[in-house]
Protein backbone atom coordinates (compact mmCIF):
# COMPACT_ATOMS: atom_id res chain seq x y z
CA UNK A 1 0.00 0.00 0.00
CA UNK A 2 2.77 2.39 0.94
CA UNK A 3 4.53 1.52 -2.29
CA UNK A 4 1.43 2.40 -4.29
CA UNK A 5 1.11 5.69 -2.45
CA UNK A 6 4.74 6.48 -3.25
CA UNK A 7 4.14 5.71 -6.92
CA UNK A 8 1.08 7.95 -6.97
CA UNK A 9 2.99 10.71 -5.22
CA UNK A 10 5.83 10.44 -7.73
CA UNK A 11 3.34 10.53 -10.63
CA UNK A 12 1.70 13.64 -9.17
CA UNK A 13 5.08 15.31 -8.75
CA UNK A 14 6.02 14.52 -12.36
CA UNK A 15 2.72 15.98 -13.60
CA UNK A 16 3.19 19.09 -11.46
CA UNK A 17 6.74 19.46 -12.74
CA UNK A 18 5.64 19.07 -16.40
CA UNK A 19 2.81 21.55 -15.85
CA UNK A 20 5.22 23.98 -14.23
CA UNK A 21 7.62 23.68 -17.17
CA UNK A 22 4.86 24.28 -19.69
CA UNK A 23 3.75 27.36 -17.78
CA UNK A 24 7.33 28.55 -17.60
CA UNK A 25 7.89 28.30 -21.39
CA UNK A 26 4.67 29.97 -22.42
CA UNK A 27 5.73 33.56 -21.54
CA UNK A 28 8.95 33.15 -23.51
CA UNK A 29 7.08 31.88 -26.53
CA UNK A 30 4.62 34.73 -26.17
CA UNK A 31 7.44 37.26 -26.05
CA UNK A 32 9.05 35.73 -29.14
CA UNK A 33 5.73 35.86 -30.99
CA UNK A 34 5.22 39.50 -30.04
CA UNK A 35 8.72 40.38 -31.18
CA UNK A 36 8.16 38.57 -34.49
CA UNK A 37 4.88 40.38 -35.13
CA UNK A 38 6.43 43.70 -34.23
CA UNK A 39 9.32 43.10 -36.62
CA UNK A 40 6.96 42.10 -39.44
CA UNK A 41 4.84 45.21 -38.88
CA UNK A 42 7.96 47.38 -38.95
CA UNK A 43 9.12 45.82 -42.21
CA UNK A 44 5.73 46.38 -43.81
CA UNK A 45 5.79 50.04 -42.73
CA UNK A 46 9.27 50.45 -44.22
CA UNK A 47 8.35 49.06 -47.62
CA UNK A 48 9.02 51.75 -50.22
CA UNK A 49 5.84 52.52 -52.18
CA UNK A 50 5.89 51.55 -55.83
CA UNK A 51 7.58 54.23 -57.87
CA UNK A 52 5.29 56.39 -59.97
CA UNK A 53 6.03 55.80 -63.64
CA UNK A 54 7.93 58.67 -65.18
CA UNK A 55 6.16 60.35 -68.11
CA UNK A 56 7.53 59.70 -71.60
CA UNK A 57 8.66 62.74 -73.56
CA UNK A 58 8.68 63.24 -77.34
CA UNK A 59 10.46 65.79 -79.48
CA UNK A 60 8.17 67.50 -82.00
CA UNK A 61 9.01 70.16 -84.58
CA UNK A 62 6.37 72.89 -84.88
CA UNK A 63 6.50 74.86 -88.13
CA UNK A 64 4.44 77.32 -90.08
CA UNK A 65 1.86 79.80 -88.84
CA UNK A 66 2.45 79.70 -85.08
CA UNK A 67 3.75 82.37 -82.75
CA UNK A 68 6.88 80.50 -81.68
CA UNK A 69 7.90 77.76 -84.14
CA UNK A 70 10.63 75.39 -83.04
CA UNK A 71 11.43 72.01 -81.51
CA UNK A 72 9.54 71.19 -78.31
CA UNK A 73 10.02 68.42 -75.76
CA UNK A 74 6.52 67.46 -74.65
CA UNK A 75 4.73 64.61 -72.88
CA UNK A 76 3.75 61.77 -75.18
CA UNK A 77 0.10 62.01 -74.13
CA UNK A 78 -0.44 65.44 -75.66
CA UNK A 79 -2.57 66.22 -78.71
CA UNK A 80 -1.69 68.60 -81.53
CA UNK A 81 -3.85 71.45 -80.22
CA UNK A 82 -1.99 71.30 -76.88
CA UNK A 83 1.40 71.49 -78.59
CA UNK A 84 0.21 74.46 -80.66
CA UNK A 85 -0.77 76.19 -77.40
CA UNK A 86 2.77 75.61 -76.09
CA UNK A 87 4.10 77.21 -79.26
CA UNK A 88 2.18 80.40 -78.49
CA UNK A 89 -0.93 79.61 -80.49
CA UNK A 90 -1.89 80.26 -84.11
CA UNK A 91 -1.09 83.37 -86.11
CA UNK A 92 -4.00 85.16 -87.78
CA UNK A 93 -2.77 83.81 -91.11
CA UNK A 94 -3.05 80.16 -89.98
CA UNK A 95 -5.45 77.86 -91.78
CA UNK A 96 -6.75 76.07 -88.69
CA UNK A 97 -9.46 74.26 -90.65
CA UNK A 98 -6.78 72.33 -92.54
CA UNK A 99 -5.56 70.49 -89.44
CA UNK A 100 -6.69 67.64 -87.23
CA UNK A 101 -6.08 69.30 -83.85
CA UNK A 102 -7.28 66.25 -81.91
CA UNK A 103 -4.59 63.98 -83.33
CA UNK A 104 -2.12 62.33 -80.93
CA UNK A 105 1.51 63.32 -81.32
CA UNK A 106 4.41 61.03 -82.23
CA UNK A 107 8.11 61.19 -81.52
CA UNK A 108 10.04 63.24 -84.13
CA UNK A 109 6.74 64.49 -85.51
CA UNK A 110 6.57 67.59 -87.69
CA UNK A 111 3.49 69.70 -87.01
CA UNK A 112 3.10 72.11 -89.91
CA UNK A 113 0.47 74.84 -89.62
CA UNK A 114 -0.37 76.00 -93.17
CA UNK A 115 -0.97 79.57 -94.31
CA UNK A 116 -4.43 80.61 -95.46
CA UNK A 117 -3.02 80.96 -98.99
CA UNK A 118 -1.44 77.51 -99.06
CA UNK A 119 -3.03 74.94 -101.31
CA UNK A 120 -4.43 72.27 -99.02
CA UNK A 121 -4.41 68.65 -100.26
CA UNK A 122 -7.55 66.56 -99.90
CA UNK A 123 -6.04 64.30 -97.25
CA UNK A 124 -5.66 67.01 -94.62
CA UNK A 125 -4.95 64.82 -91.61
CA UNK A 126 -2.03 62.90 -93.09
CA UNK A 127 -0.42 65.73 -95.04
CA UNK A 128 -0.53 68.63 -92.63
CA UNK A 129 -0.51 67.08 -89.18
CA UNK A 130 1.85 64.14 -89.40
CA UNK A 131 5.43 63.51 -90.28
CA UNK A 132 6.04 61.99 -93.68
CA UNK A 133 5.70 58.45 -92.32
CA UNK A 134 2.84 57.79 -94.70
CA UNK A 135 3.34 56.01 -98.00
CA UNK A 136 3.26 59.28 -99.98
CA UNK A 137 6.61 61.01 -100.42
CA UNK A 138 7.39 64.64 -101.12
CA UNK A 139 8.35 65.32 -104.71
CA UNK A 140 11.49 67.44 -105.11
CA UNK A 141 10.30 68.61 -108.50
CA UNK A 142 6.66 69.37 -107.69
CA UNK A 143 6.42 70.21 -103.98
CA UNK A 144 5.64 73.72 -102.80
CA UNK A 145 7.75 75.42 -100.13
CA UNK A 146 5.07 74.56 -97.57
CA UNK A 147 5.17 70.88 -98.49
CA UNK A 148 8.97 70.84 -98.41
CA UNK A 149 8.89 72.22 -94.87
CA UNK A 150 7.11 69.08 -93.69
CA UNK A 151 10.38 67.21 -94.29
CA UNK A 152 12.62 66.61 -91.25
CA UNK A 153 15.32 69.27 -90.98
CA UNK A 154 13.87 71.48 -93.72
CA UNK A 155 12.83 74.92 -92.56
CA UNK A 156 11.63 77.94 -94.55
CA UNK A 157 15.11 78.96 -95.74
CA UNK A 158 16.09 75.48 -97.02
CA UNK A 159 12.67 74.98 -98.61
CA UNK A 160 13.09 78.28 -100.45
CA UNK A 161 16.62 77.26 -101.50
CA UNK A 162 15.30 74.00 -103.00
CA UNK A 163 12.62 75.84 -104.97
CA UNK A 164 15.17 78.45 -106.17
CA UNK A 165 17.58 75.73 -107.27
CA UNK A 166 14.79 74.01 -109.15
CA UNK A 167 13.82 77.24 -110.92
CA UNK A 168 17.41 78.12 -111.84
CA UNK A 169 18.81 74.69 -112.72
CA UNK A 170 15.70 72.85 -113.85
CA UNK A 171 14.14 69.71 -112.42
CA UNK A 172 16.17 67.39 -110.21
CA UNK A 173 17.55 64.46 -112.20
CA UNK A 174 18.38 62.43 -109.09
CA UNK A 175 17.88 62.66 -105.35
CA UNK A 176 21.65 62.89 -104.86
CA UNK A 177 21.56 66.23 -106.69
CA UNK A 178 19.94 67.71 -103.58
CA UNK A 179 23.41 68.24 -102.05
CA UNK A 180 23.95 70.97 -104.66
CA UNK A 181 21.35 73.07 -102.84
CA UNK A 182 22.79 75.63 -100.45
CA UNK A 183 22.59 74.48 -96.82
CA UNK A 184 22.02 70.79 -97.59
CA UNK A 185 24.84 68.33 -97.05
CA UNK A 186 25.30 64.58 -97.16
CA UNK A 187 23.98 64.05 -93.62
CA UNK A 188 20.79 65.96 -94.34
CA UNK A 189 20.34 64.07 -97.59
CA UNK A 190 20.58 60.71 -95.82
CA UNK A 191 17.88 61.77 -93.35
CA UNK A 192 15.61 62.82 -96.24
CA UNK A 193 16.02 59.84 -98.58
CA UNK A 194 13.07 57.84 -97.24
CA UNK A 195 10.77 60.86 -97.41
CA UNK A 196 11.48 62.25 -100.90
CA UNK A 197 11.17 61.34 -104.53
CA UNK A 198 11.68 63.08 -107.87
Amino acid sequence: MKRQLKMIAIAILVMVFVYYLSQFKTPDESVLLDEYLEQETKEVDEIVPEEIQEPIYYLVDVKGQVTQPGVYEVESTLRIHEVIRLAGGFLETANVEAMNLAQKIKDEMVIYVPHLDDEIPTDVEQTWSETNETNSKVSLNDATEAELQTLPGIGPSKAAAIVNYREESGSFQSIDELVNVSGIGEKTLEKLREYIEL
